[in-house]
């Protein structure tokens, strides 16, 4: 997940969806095996030694005094001095080196926070890297109190003032930047209280996602009298044996139920926070504050969550009642909603197979793109394998400009695996081609963000669904990937809805996890309809969502990034010369314009009431195809 510095990321997005995994030896070597052995093949382990060779290495300690000490000297070179200094006839040079020596510590201050991220993440349960993790937490957050001034103090010179300094090249370079950091002026506050918020950060939401973390690491399912983490627990739900999915959901449903008092006080805690802060900030809507870092305004997303609510019973009722008459029932439990098709081709896919799918998908579309996305296979920035203690999930970090991203998966050999893999090189290939911009600059909001990985899946899908020529193989692609758009569209949009009735609820008092339970039904029996019956244990399945926990709202990006790319792709198919260049023009912007301006080379515009209704008519299209199939 993107962040506008690594300051904000040491307090609130590496400790979150920026959580990052580790090396094979958990306490020592960021560098060690570098593949795992599975089913699936020879898996790889990243190379975290471009960072940091170990937690114990010594250039830890010494960037992290480094970042100490420039952070005071910082201070004392600027502090209360911006508005005269930007005002003097050099003032434009002058505020440029000040924004100049700000983005250097702010690389140091991403590397050593990616680090600590990415260790954490690939093993949360072992005591010597949580305490490294919270140490080198506490630090960053400690060290960044001297740089909170800087855009508070920015924010209070009056407009004209800066527009005259920006005239300055020096200075105009970073305009984006400037401009962005003041679209938050109307939220900040006295500068002690944003201090107080800042330090209290390690102590409060911090604390409580390291929480979350580490108990949803250390759960543990009783399955065939086996002990399962969560990751492969769930991937059991798409098993191919229905006794194995019910079994699945019913050790997730137990496991959940006697740990419940712990994540329903985590979302409190949570929910609360969020609130006070809101109200002191003066947020008039519960998600305004993750609209305004998403650079998106309210309307907009309010229009996308009504065209999606509107087509639940065009597309996710509709695709679950034609999936139920496949199986020969009139409806099906929840834990067949993922049910690999009875049509479907068996095995697993080896992880070769997998790279080379997505990279022929990619360099199909532009030898550039493929050529970003192979330097993750070849130098190790890719982390694969299952393992005990690691984060679920998947994710594409970008670290920091002066480094590279890296990619966390938890392969198993399925074919949603390998869209994972696209989905998350999408992020990567982003993150590489916006680090021109620099730390300040590369960072792009979600809804873009995850455009470009949504875009990946599509390349894979669209390539892999033109080679297959059999009638039931292509058949169950494509229904495969109308899955994957019901999963990213719709119920990320309940998702949001979910969120949404409890942060509101929450504003009148602590929700027990059975009051939660009900909300997360609610939405759930809209968005799914009449031919998914939802049996006792569901309930419970709110708990996992750790989107809910590290980034409230963040979920309704995959929706618009899904919705945007059905749209983009259209284009794409309607006038291909040109496209891969445009499209490669507006990742490499990273964060230096709004959505609005890199979409108008391609003729969209969000904003139009009926944009979110054509990305939608794709997915029905592809469900009236499915439909045809019989």
């Amino acid at each position: 997940m993107p962040a506008k510095s690594a300051t904000r990321r040491a307090t609130k997005t590496i400790a979150k969806p920026a959580r990052k995994s580790a090396a094979k030896s958990p306490a020592k070597s960021a560098a060690s095996k570098s593949v795992a052995k599975t089913s699936a093949g020879k898996l790889p382990e990243w190379n975290l030694a471009d960072l940091y060779a170990s937690i114990d290495a010594p250039e830890i300690a010494r960037d992290l005094d480094k970042l100490d000490a420039d952070c005071v000297a910082f201070e004392g070179a600027y502090k209360g001095k911006l508005a005269d200094g930007v005002a003097a006839a050099d003032g434009g040079a002058w505020l440029a080196a000040a924004v100049k020596a700000y983005e250097a510590i702010d690389d140091l201050a991403g590397r050593l926070v990616s680090f600590a991220g990415l260790v954490h993440a690939g093993n949360t349960v072992d005591p010597a890297i949580s305490k490294f993790y919270g140490d080198v937490s506490e630090r960053i957050t400690a060290a960044s109190v001297h740089l909170l001034f800087f855009t508070l103090e920015l924010n209070r010179i009056d407009d004209a003032v800066v527009e005259k300094a920006m005239e300055t090249a020096a200075l105009g370079y970073y305009r984006p930047w400037l401009e962005d950091i003041r679209k938050d002026k109307p939220y900040q506050l006295e500068d002690r209280i944003e201090q107080l918020f800042h330090e209290k950060s390690i102590s409060g939401y911090a604390a409580w996602n390291r929480l979350f973390d580490q108990t949803i690491s250390a759960l543990r399912f009783k399955i065939a009298g086996k002990d399962l983490a969560i990751e492969p627990t769930l991937n059991l739900l798409q098993d191919r044996e229905p006794a194995k999915r019910k079994i699945a959901a019913q050790a997730l449903a137990k496991t959940f139920k006697a740990n419940e008092r712990t994540f329903a006080l985590i979302t409190n805690t949570l929910a609360k926070d969020k609130e006070i802060s809101d109200r002191w900030r003066g947020f008039g809507d519960i998600a305004d504050s993750r609209h305004l870092s998403n650079r998106v305004e309210r309307e907009v997303v309010d229009a996308l969550v009504a065209s999606v609510r509107a087509a639940y019973p065009r597309i996710s009722h509709r695709y679950y009642a034609l999936k139920a008459r496949w199986f020969k029932k009139k409806t099906l439990p929840h834990w067949d909603r993922n049910a690999p098709l009875p049509f479907a081709a068996t095995g697993t896919i080896a992880w070769p197979d997998a790279q080379d799918m997505v990279l022929n998908a990619y360099g199909a579309f532009s030898p550039q793109m493929a050529d970003i996305a192979r330097r993750f296979f070849d130098d190790r920035w890719i982390d694969a394998p299952v393992r005990q203690g690691k984060a679920p999930g998947a994710f594409s970090h970008p670290t920091t400009p002066s480094a590279h991203p890296y990619v966390l998966l938890n392969y198993q050999g399925k074919p949603r695996d390998v869209m994972v893999l696209a989905h998350e090189l999408g992020h990567g290939v982003h993150q590489v081609l916006a680090a021109q911009n620099g730390p300040l600059m590369a960072p792009t909001p979600l809804t873009l963000a995850e455009t470009a990985s949504v875009f990946g899946e599509m390349l894979t899908f669209k390539q892999l669904l033109a080679s297959t020529k059999a009638g039931k193989q292509r058949q169950a692609l494509l229904a495969g990937k109308v899955e994957d758009m019901i999963n990213t569209v719709v119920r990320q949009i309940a998702f949001y809805t979910f969120e949404r009735a409890v942060h509101t609820e929450r504003r009148n008092g602590e929700l027990t996890a059975e009051r939660i339970g009900e909300i997360w039904l609610s939405v759930q029996g809209e968005s799914l309809g009449p031919a998914i019956e939802i049996k006792p244990g569901y309930e419970t399945y709110w708990m996992y969502i750790p989107h809910f926990i590290h980034s409230p709202f963040y979920v309704y990006a995959y929706a618009f990034g899904d919705c945007l790319v059905n749209s983009l792709y259209a284009v794409y198919e309607r006038a291909a010369d040109g496209f891969a260049e445009r499209y490669l023009a507006m990742l490499s912007a990273g964060g230096t314009k709004h959505y609005s301006e890199l979409l108008q080379p391609f003729g969209l515009d969000a904003k139009d009431p009926t944009f979110w209704d054509g990305g939608l008519s794709v997915i029905e299209g592809m469900i009236s195809e499915l439909e045809a199939m019989g």
